[in-house]
Formats: C-alpha cells, structure tokens, sequence
C-alpha cells in the first residue's frame, strides 16, 4: 500500500480566508508570515528566520535608495493606487518586477545611455532573496521582518500585494511595451529610477552626508 506523505503545513480552514493571519496553530509569528506568502501569494520562501522570499520565481526586484525611489513613485503612479507592489527596508525600496526582468536591465541601461555610471542601481533575480515584509494588518510580532545584524529597519510594504490576485500581470516587464496594459513597460520603470538614482548621487556629491539623508544600505 502506498503511503502518502502528510503535507509540510496542514491547512487550517479558519485561517485560509485571513488576508494575514495573526498566528498559525501550534507556530510562531514568523511561521505565521510564512503561512500568508506561501499559502495566500503562492510565493516561494527561504526556510529558516528571518523569512525570505525567493526572487525570480514570481518576480525580480529593483533595489534602489529610498530618496530615488520615492521620486521614482511620484511620477510613474500614485501611491497607494494602481501599481505593481513596491517594499522598504530601510534605506533600500524594492520596486517588484516581472520575473526575468533583471537579466534585461543592465542591457536597458546601456540602451537608454545609462551604462558606466554609478547609479546604485540593483536589480536582483534568479538566485537572490530579500527579506519578507510583514503583511498588511501585520503579524503583530514578527520578528522576521528584520534583516540581518547592522539593518537599519524593519522591511515593511508600501504598495503591498493583493491576497487571492494574481500579481503577475501588474509587474512591469518587457512584454507591456507598446501594448494598453495598466502596468507600466519595464524600460519607463528603469529609466525613471535611472534618472532618480542619478539625481541623488549628484545631490550627495554636491553636498556630502547630512543627518537628513539615510545612510547607505548594506
């Protein structure tokens, strides 16, 4: 008789229709984030804490200073409002992007005349991970939305994904050029954060570190 394997995380039907679940049976709060992104996004996480989540499944991420991409969000949607989900930690806003995007950027940036210039400008795919925000309504004490020693700050959304939505079709990707999508086309999201990662650098050189701007990120 064959046997078949109880499931990693057996379902709680109580907690399957929670948009983030304030605690999951006999775990603790980061098993709870866990439970929200696998179950409720369908996203792959980094087993261990702080939870991660894998990068290049679903979507790549564009990591860029937080002054950049505040500016960034200005111009390309409101916020909150109609956009693909856009995360802080810290210093850093992780702006999501369909997956595959960020094997394109380095070539849109030598094709938009940003190549060769520091603009502090990460895009991180297949093989990366960042850190998990806590979800909307939050955990209430997840002590996994934290990065490693020496971060300044809990990662946190500042357009969170949608539960029971497919995200997909609202991440800028390549594919959206020229068409009548709501998602902005992946080379208007990197030239504009191009531009603002510019704008920031230039400012920084001109005036030097202050107490105003956030220290860097590592």
């Amino acid at each position: 008789m064959a046997i078949v394997p109880l499931p990693r995380r057996p379902l709680d039907p109580s907690a399957s229709s929670a948009v983030a679940p304030r605690d999951v049976p006999g775990e603790g709060p980061c098993d709870a984030v866990r439970w929200w992104y696998e179950n409720d996004l369908g996203w792959a996480t980094v087993p261990g804490t702080p939870v991660h989540l894998i990068t290049g499944l679903r979507f790549d991420v564009l990591d860029v200073p937080v002054e950049a991409g505040i500016a960034a969000l200005r111009h390309l949607g409101p916020v909150p409002g109609p956009g693909s989900p856009v995360a802080r930690c810290g210093s850093r806003m992780l702006l999501l992007v369909a997956a595959g995007s960020a094997e394109e950027v380095p070539g849109l940036l030598q094709w938009l005349d940003w190549g060769g210039l520091d603009l502090d400008l990460t895009a991180v795919g297949t093989g990366g991970h960042l850190v998990a925000p806590e979800p909307p309504g939050g955990t209430g004490r997840h002590g996994g939305v934290r990065g490693e020693a020496g971060s300044q700050g809990a990662a946190e959304w500042v357009r969170p994904p949608e539960p029971g939505c497919e995200v997909e079709p609202s991440l800028p990707s390549m594919s959206a050029l020229g068409g009548g999508g709501a998602a902005p086309d992946l080379v208007r999201v990197v030239d504009t954060v191009a531009t603002h990662c510019h704008r920031v650098r230039l400012r920084r050189a001109s005036t030097g570190p202050s107490e105003s701007q956030p220290l860097a990120f590592s």
